[in-house]
């Protein structure tokens, strides 16, 4: 008993060891020249940053001919980036010919950006597609394009730079707008690389983390004769108001007709109220005596008359012409 405690506190102290100095990466560094030293081996675990994280990265660049100390490696680590992913960036970019330091490449990776698909988009452009854009020329005949864009990426740009929508925004609003330009959608579908040639020429990279090496029209379709369903529209538009107008005017007439016989009816009834006054008017002056009865007789004589006439005229009218 007395001997197997001093040999267990021997293995704790030695797996102890082991764990804030990992032998096996300190020869791997050695071995490959990469100068990591114990003393910052135990750094690392105190400061609870895996060495093999820093330490294969630092290996796998020293192998490549790039200086990476293991301050800036930590630090990168400690700052959330990827440092395996960003050395790897580095030595594809240096076999590459591309100018990228660790400062820049870092700050790429701690943006958000994949750094390593960069280097290599830089290598091998990115072809993107835009959807199906639809624009009208101005004979209103609809036509619908479809680009492809070759993409470089730019590393000078990749931090702060636009991303791929906005390179297809600009490019979408390219099209509608040469397609908008247009006279006649026959110019468009004879010459559609004079689509790619105007929106080309508008620097529609400027300000993203892109280079637009080219685009390139795919296919142009004929949409939908915009222009005669508007003026159709239109029409049904104008046959409408016409017809409202003509029912307003109508109301107006039917209004108005109704009006005028209700006048008319008031002006009936005042005529019949005044020929019904008129028997009494002729009684009070007989009896008063302002008229006397051989007035009143050669009145009525006067009526008769005047009625026979007007019936002898009638019968006149009404007999057939030779």
């Amino acid at each position: 008993m007395e001997l197997a405690f001093p040999a267990v506190v021997v293995i704790g102290a030695f797996f102890t060891f082991l764990y804030f100095v990992p032998v096996g990466l300190w020869i791997a560094a050695v071995a490959s020249g990469a100068n990591v030293g114990i003393v910052q081996l135990v750094a690392m675990r105190l400061r609870r940053v895996p060495p093999s994280q820093i330490v294969n990265p630092r290996i796998s660049a020293v192998k490549a001919g790039l200086d990476v100390s293991t301050n800036e490696l930590e630090a990168h680590y400690l700052a959330g980036g990827n440092v395996l992913r960003v050395v790897h960036a580095l030595i594809s970019a240096d076999k590459a010919g591309i100018k990228l330091n660790f400062a820049r490449a870092a700050a790429i990776d701690l943006a958000g950006r994949d750094v390593l698909e960069a280097v290599k988009m830089s290598v091998n452009p990115k072809v993107i597609q835009t959807p199906k854009v639809a624009a009208m020329a101005a004979d209103g005949i609809q036509l619908v394009a479809l680009a492809r864009i070759t993409l470089r990426a730019n590393i000078e740009r990749l931090v702060g730079g636009a991303g791929e929508e906005t390179i297809l925004a600009r490019v979408g609003e390219g099209i509608v707008t040469t397609i908008g330009s247009a006279r006649s959608h026959k110019e468009v579908l004879e010459n559609p690389d004079k689509i790619s040639k105007m929106v080309m020429s508008k620097g529609l990279d400027s300000g993203t983390a892109f280079e637009i090496l080219s685009i390139d029209i795919a296919d142009v379709d004929v949409g939908a004769n915009i222009g005669a369903k508007l003026q159709i529209d239109q029409a049904e538009a104008d046959k409408s108001i016409a017809q409202a107008q003509a029912e307003s005017r109508r109301a107006m007439a039917v209004a108005l007709e109704q009006e005028n016989r209700a006048k008319l009816q008031e002006a009936y009834a005042k005529v019949q109220d005044a020929e019904a006054q008129v028997p009494l008017a002729m009684a009070e002056a007989l009896r008063t005596g302002r008229m006397g009865v051989m007035d009143y007789y050669n009145l009525k004589n006067v009526v008769a008359d005047t009625e026979m006439r007007h019936g002898i005229s009638k019968v006149t009218d009404n007999e057939p012409k030779e």
